[in-house]
């Protein structure tokens, strides 16, 4: 008996069991992301604070208003812009030179590599504790500036203590913990490009350090907007470094959104005001994964 090949075609191509292997995974997620993720978005329009027994007072828009009045929220998301400003740049040019270093073939190489990643194994508390002490006044690094004569002896710089210095300290600890995590990136990526498009290129005078100018940079343009987006939102939700250092001061000067977010709901619970900065938080995130979207990520043809 013949089939007929009009209801094959209008048959659904329906089957339940990648949906039964994805089940699990999505269960754990709903319960540990999203729907804490559903709730604090309905929590950000509520007073919701000190007794969390009683149930949350719906306020509508009034923490959106009190945010925008707020200055110590605008001078933490102003440390947040700065903070990217800084650090991400420096995240996506830096480790791809070391990448190029330690992709040659000299002796010694795999101690590099080693020595260059070892900082993203170490506990960040562990790091932080280590930066605080380096930065103290009598700590190595004004020691070693004594000892260059560029601070007078017996005095020492106040890294962590006046407000011009102490963002930019806790940036320097950010910094040397990401390098040998991007440099791990971008070495896959350059691994992957055949040698024998250098030799092409040598051919036609291109050697040296603008080998890299007309070749890996062009083909390493997909891993570098995946870096800079991934240290984007790293840098947006930096707190252990802020936390473990200067605790957002001195005078405010060295506290992020991440941390007048937690200051807000685990020391003067404000769970609804802090619902509202989280709202704030992740509308930046959301903007800088968009941009990861709407950046080309071809390469450009090579002559």
């Amino acid at each position: 008996m013949l089939k007929n090949p009009l209801s094959q075609i209008l048959k659904p191509n329906f089957s339940l069991t990648p949906y039964l292997f994805l089940f699990p995974a999505l269960f754990i997620l709903g319960l540990t992301v999203f729907w804490p993720a559903l709730q604090a978005f309905y929590l950000s329009f509520t007073r919701y604070g000190y007794d969390i027994t009683e149930a949350p007072n719906w306020i509508g828009l009034a923490n959106l208003q009190r945010l925008w009045t707020d200055p110590i929220f605008w001078q933490t998301l102003r440390n947040t812009l700065l903070y990217l400003a800084c650090v991400v740049p420096i995240l996506v040019i830096a480790p791809l030179g070391l990448a190029i270093l330690v992709n040659g073939k000299l002796p010694g190489m795999n101690w590099f590599r080693t020595a260059y990643y070892t900082p993203v194994v170490i506990s960040i508390v562990v790091a932080g504790i280590a930066w605080k002490w380096l930065y103290a006044e009598n700590g190595l690094l004004n020691q070693v500036l004594q000892t260059l004569k560029l601070v007078q002896p017996g005095s020492g710089i106040p890294w962590l203590t006046i407000p011009e210095l102490a963002l930019f300290s806790v940036m320097a600890v950010t910094i040397w913990k990401g390098l040998g995590y991007y440099m791990m990136i971008y070495l896959a990526g350059l691994q992957s490009i055949s040698p024998e498009l250098y030799e092409a290129a040598a051919l036609d005078g291109s050697d040296g350090a603008r080998k890299h100018l007309d070749i890996t940079v062009p083909l390493m343009t997909p891993y570098l907007l995946l870096v800079a987006v991934i240290s984007s939102i790293s840098a947006t939700k930096v707190f252990e470094e802020v936390f473990i250092m200067t605790q957002g001061g001195p005078r405010n000067s060295s506290k992020t959104i991440v941390y007048y977010l937690y200051e807000k709901a685990f020391e003067e619970l404000e769970i609804g005001y802090a619902c509202s900065i989280g709202l704030v938080l992740f509308l930046l995130i959301f903007v800088l994964s968009i941009l990861r979207f709407i950046v080309p990520t071809h390469n450009r043809e090579l002559d």
